[in-house]
């Protein structure tokens, strides 16, 4: 078996502010870092670390994708697939405040480059039993979806960040959906404040699918067919949460694929997230299987 995480790779300006910067406002920002992110390369990096075999494809700038590519390497993560474009690689403006709140804004660059020939390319090497990761950072997600089913594959789908495109994709044709209260809320109609009632909804609406419900500091739930579970945080000194739902991804799938059962791939990833909250930077906070093993 082998996962594919097809998605973003991104270069992270992260700006350390007081507060998040109001319209009209000049403000200077008290640090800067350079980061790799994009959620996915950060979901390849966490599926790496749990010790699963990881490619990842999408596009990158020719120019500036040195740091990206090394990242991917360095991390264990199959970058043979990885497409360098003309013009810029994606990349985020981020600032963090003392509390460990962000707000991202995003251009998404090579990561919108995608043809149907390149998906075509990478999909020729992937088939029955192995696992395809999506969320909505790239170009061409239907037709991507489309194309893993047909071979076989299993798909994973974190819809993030959450706009109306959503709504147009196949759901009926992912096997795992990760999500948070804001996504399950566009998906499912209900307000994101009401996460029983979001689950019932999206179970009920997408019988063949496992959905897994995160919900910041009020944990995690996991809903199929008749079973339900909950988990609930590891409390810790949160630093910055830019990657924090991304390495819940990663060590959930990692888990499950690993062969564990549910109850101990949302203790798993819960760990995996804390752990990521507590450091500063994107792939940069994501811990290794090992970390998340011995954090109590």
């Amino acid at each position: 078996m082998k996962v594919l995480v097809f998605g973003s790779l991104n270069v992270d300006h992260v700006y350390q502010v007081d507060h998040f910067v109001q319209p009209g406002e000049t403000m200077a920002s008290l640090k800067l870092n350079l980061f790799c992110g994009g959620k996915g390369l950060n979901q390849s990096i966490a599926l790496a670390r749990t010790g699963l075999e990881t490619y990842h494809a999408g596009a990158v700038g020719a120019g500036d994708s040195d740091m990206l590519m090394e990242t991917l390497e360095a991390a264990g993560v199959h970058t043979e697939y990885i497409r360098k474009k003309e013009g810029p690689s994606g990349h985020a403006i981020i600032q963090t405040t003392p509390e460990g709140e962000n707000s991202i804004l995003l251009y998404g660059g090579a990561n919108q480059s995608l043809t149907r020939e390149d998906v075509e390319l990478v999909l020729g090497h992937f088939g029955e039993g192995d696992v395809l990761v999506l969320q909505n950072e790239i170009n061409l997600i239907p037709y991507i979806m489309e194309k893993a089913k047909s071979r076989g594959m299993k798909i994973v789908l974190n819809p993030s960040p959450a706009d109306e495109s959503i709504l147009s994709l196949p759901l009926g044709a992912v096997d795992y959906l990760i999500l948070n209260e804001v996504e399950g809320g566009a998906i499912s109609g209900i307000a994101e404040s009401d996460d029983e009632k979001i689950l019932q909804k999206l179970m009920k609406s997408l019988p063949d699918t496992r959905i897994v419900l995160t919900l910041g500091k009020r944990g995690a739930v996991y809903g199929y067919e008749d079973m339900v579970r909950r988990q609930a945080i590891y409390p810790v000194k949160t630093v910055d949460t830019t990657a924090a739902g991304d390495t819940f991804t990663g060590f959930f799938m990692g888990s499950i694929l690993r062969g564990d059962c549910v109850e101990e791939a949302l203790r798993m990833a819960s760990k995996a997230a804390a752990l990521a909250v507590s450091r500063s930077g994107a792939s940069a906070s994501i811990p290794t299987w090992r970390e998340v093993e011995e954090f109590e």
